[in-house]
């Protein structure tokens, strides 16, 4: 979680933004001057990383586990305050358990599309839990693409797992194989490894792609996913993590629209902010300003009804929307109360507040009647 607290000296202290797709920030910059927009994307590049280092700090501490996050980001400088820990163990655990829900449904006879993915290991989390859907997508920021294809690439941890999934001749990252033969066709230079590379943006296989894109143009990605065997008959699973939030409204609902109407057996999981008009929520907003980043679609988080309608607003047959307060007392109790035990808390009334501005939205469409509306925590 990121955010703030009662006060500036409070929210000096709480490094982390909110998401791992930070990245995605970028795309409510387009009316920025050139210079303007090479200042914010370094920012934005900057600050893709707190999610994941954060997620890295509370695996460190026993909040989960997730044997793959060591491989995309250094370990943390500093200790993170409890309530942020706590706030990421809600987010992963809430999202995990709806997405867990959906493969259940389908039997993972489906696919997921992870917008705004960052350094997300969740691909590689499934396959170890045996819960791999059919294919699993993610989508980012042209420069974080490339900086996790080359984390993939130059760790076995990482590329076996995607060659183990994998059927089929060839196993193409932008123009070379991944521990398979692959043609060599370009003198491009991947800008983290220097060697040729056809395009360092995109990495395909049979069962995991990774795709270089802007939300904001639906049809361009949707080009792109089919590029990389989108199948839109398939019941597929779209995630955003704090993505929705960089977008304009009408940017967020373009999207939302697209997904609504694209797939016809679907359902859509939004982790946000919420009940951003109030005090706490606009030292929030001053916070991530500071950091140059702008929450172009912040008049969409203020409630958890303007987060559910703006998703029926777009298609979408049925919606929900929990505060993570609400989602922290549905998570097994006995496992909360182990993770409560592995720092003390003296700031509960700051991790109330936390968990009351971010929230869990999720929508559906059954065509199939598999039973997607019933999905609740």
């Amino acid at each position: 979680m990121g955010g703030g607290g009662g006060g500036p000296p409070r929210l000096a202290r709480s490094p982390a933004l909110p998401s791992p797709a930070l990245s995605m920030a970028a795309a409510a910059r387009d009316h920025l001057p050139a210079a303007g927009l090479d200042e914010a994307d370094e920012a934005v590049r900057g600050t893709c990383e707190d999610a994941s280092v954060c997620k890295r700090f509370a695996v460190s501490v026993g909040y989960w586990k997730d044997p793959y996050i060591q491989y995309f980001v250094r370990q943390a400088k500093e200790r993170k305050a409890p309530e942020i820990n706590r706030g990421y163990y809600a987010r992963v655990h809430g999202v995990s358990y709806l997405l867990k829900a959906f493969l259940k449904k389908t039997e993972c006879n489906c696919q997921i599309v992870n917008l705004g993915a960052g350094m997300d290991t969740l691909f590689w989390r499934l396959k170890d839990e045996n819960l791999l859907p059919r294919k699993y997508f993610e989508v980012d920021f042209p420069m974080i693409v490339a900086r996790k294809i080359h984390n993939i690439k130059s760790k076995p941890p990482l590329s076996k797992p995607i060659m183990e999934s994998h059927s089929g001749e060839s196993l193409l990252i932008g123009s070379r194989g991944l521990g398979k033969a692959a043609s060599t066709k370009s003198e491009k230079v991947c800008p983290y490894c220097q060697r040729p590379d056809v395009d360092s943006h995109s990495l395909d296989s049979s069962r995991y792609s990774i795709i270089g894109g802007d939300l904001r143009f639906s049809s361009d990605l949707e080009e792109k996913l089919k590029k990389h065997n989108l199948d839109i008959q398939l019941p597929t699973l779209l995630i955003a993590e704090c993505v929705l939030v960089y977008m304009t409204p009408q940017q967020s609902a373009n999207l939302l629209k697209w997904a609504a109407s694209t797939f016809p057996v679907a359902m859509f999981i939004n982790y946000e902010q919420v009940n951003m008009t109030d005090r706490f929520g606009q030292i929030m907003i001053e916070n991530l300003q500071r950091r140059q980043c702008n929450l172009a679609g912040v008049e969409v988080c203020r409630s958890l009804d303007s987060q559910r309608e703006r998703l029926l607003l777009n298609g979408w047959e049925t919606a929900h929307a929990i505060d993570m307060m609400k989602v922290y007392s549905f998570l097994p109790q006995a496992d909360v109360k182990r993770i409560e035990g592995l720092e003390f808390l003296d700031e509960k009334e700051l991790f109330e507040q936390l968990m009351q501005h971010y929230c869990i939205c999720w929508a559906s469409k059954d065509s199939s009647n598999l039973g997607l509306a019933s999905i609740t925590f």
